[in-house]
């Protein structure tokens, strides 16, 4: 980590955790950090803040889209922020803002070339390829539960847990019909493989980027998680596993093709992936650098498909045959690859309710809440039961807000302790089904069959699967604590 990184982690730490009339330094003037806690602006934040996270939770009856409640509330916020800092007579609010800012743009920057790369995986027909391919194959449902489970602990650490449960659903739904059982379960296997599995990978979960960014866990640290995230699985899916009816499945026809360039897409996602870890641990410059880069590349690829498909339909084109004028607004039905468009299909609502959460929880620190928050868990509590936790409102509250208060208290505790908070707010989503997106998802994908009530069955197996992953990494990883 250069000199210039650790200045600016260490100052807007210092912004978020230090206790009240602390010095921060940055920009090169010292910013104190007033009592503002009892003041009106800040219980106003506070209860403002709670508003919106209550639209956030209601976002499956309202249908308002959860990035829209915060995005506003962080504006309401930051503006109470600066009205409180005026009248205390202390300067620093709006570099405390920016620092915020920037450390927001760098991971939106990550995200975004990450999300293309999917999309684009997904355009050229890989993972309907993979989906169809197992279907075609005709596995028994337990053969099946297991083969959607390791694949999507196997994958989701490479893309995210999101995406992986879409496509291992897509699987178990297609198989499992008139088996509502079978995809009921499997869905809640997939849940938590997904979830244990982006647990030990920077790469896995946002939460997980966000301390890998921070510098506190470093890529290769995170592999000291993969036992514990495997027990997490397995434990729940051994359990699970004998409720599973094994009824022989009709064996399915499917073929679904991958289109052109599309193992070379997969190919230069590796080397992106690689070329992040190596810019980030060797040259200690921001891993956002890596990813965008590696899309820089994808996009002078596309270029190639492109032209390559549209050489393709002009010359399966008769040209003798008068051009045929489109109405504007109507889309052809197949159409070249364009990088912009898988750029589009960005999820920009998780995107924009990153920034909210980011922002908003900056704005609590800088008026001494998490400070507060943090003598209420890590100092009286401890950071063994403060992460564990974590780890089980996590299956409440979205866990992203939760892991970047806590990287933002940086509560002075052990690297083993470090590395538990990021294992805990990594898998303690899965205890319910509205824990993570990837349940949110699988409850759309087979809405009916995977319900809340449905996962909530198999929350103690899952519970015996989180403690029992705990367990673990106290044993297996004891000379970090």
């Amino acid at each position: 980590m250069t000199v210039t990184r650790c200045c600016r982690t260490a100052f807007v730490l210092a912004a978020m955790g230090l206790p009240p009339g602390a010095q921060a330094s940055g920009a090169g003037t010292a910013i104190e950090i007033p009592d503002l806690v009892g003041t009106p602006f800040a219980i106003v934040a506070l209860v403002s803040f709670v508003l919106a996270y209550v639209f956030v939770i209601a976002e499956e009856f309202t249908h308002l889209r959860k990035s829209k409640a915060v995005v506003v509330v962080a504006g309401v916020i930051w503006v109470l922020v600066g009205i409180a800092y005026a009248q205390a007579g202390v300067p620093g609010a709006a570099d405390l803002l920016k620092m915020q800012i920037e450390e927001y743009a760098e991971l939106l920057l990550f995200l975004l070339a990450a999300m293309t790369y999917v999309n684009t995986l997904q355009e050229r027909g890989v993972f309907n390829a993979l989906r169809d391919w197992l279907i075609g194959r005709g596995f028994r449902p337990r053969a099946l539960f297991w083969i959607t489970g390791v694949l999507a602990f196997f994958l989701s650490p490479i893309l995210d847990n999101l995406t992986t449960a879409l496509v291992m659903g897509a699987v178990v739904v297609s198989v499992g019909v008139g088996n509502p059982r079978f995809i009921a379960i499997a869905c809640a296997n997939i849940v938590v493989a997904a979830n244990a599995g982006g647990a030990f990978s920077p790469f896995g979960d946002i939460t997980t980027l966000m301390v890998w960014q921070k510098g506190v866990v470093t890529f290769r640290e995170f592999f000291a998680l993969f036992v514990p995230s495997l027990v997490n699985w397995l434990v729940p899916a051994i359990i699970m596993v004998f409720a599973v009816p094994d009824a022989a499945p009709a064996k399915l026809t499917v073929r679904a093709t991958v289109k052109p360039g599309g193992y070379i897409v997969a190919a230069l996602f590796a080397l992106t992936i690689a070329m992040t870890v190596s810019v980030h641990n060797f040259l200690h410059l921001p891993p956002a650098l890596g990813m965008m880069t590696g899309m820089g590349i994808l996009s002078i690829y596309g270029f190639v498909l492109r032209r390559q498909e549209l050489r393709e339909r002009n010359s399966d084109s008769d040209p003798g045959a008068m051009e045929v004028l489109v109405p504007h607004g109507f889309k052809p039905a197949k159409r070249p690859f364009d990088i912009f468009i898988s750029m589009k299909r960005v999820e920009w609502d998780t995107l924009m309710f990153f920034y909210g959460v980011v922002i908003s929880v900056g704005g609590l620190g800088a008026l001494g809440y998490l400070h507060l928050l943090a003598d209420a868990t890590y100092t009286d509590l401890g950071p063994l039961k403060a992460n564990i936790l974590v780890g089980i409102a996590s299956a409440i509250v979205d866990n992203i807000p939760i892991m970047f208060a806590v990287l933002n208290m940086n509560p002075d505790m052990s690297h083993g302790h470090w590395l538990l908070v990021t294992l805990t707010a990594g898998v303690g989503g899965s205890m319910l089904s509205i824990g993570s997106a990837a349940g949110v998802a699988l409850m759309g994908q087979a809405r009916g069959i995977y319900t809340f009530f449905g996962h909530l069955r198999w929350i103690w197996a899952i519970a015996l699967g989180y403690a029992a992953s705990i367990w673990v990494h106290l044993e297996l990883n004891a000379a970090a604590f």
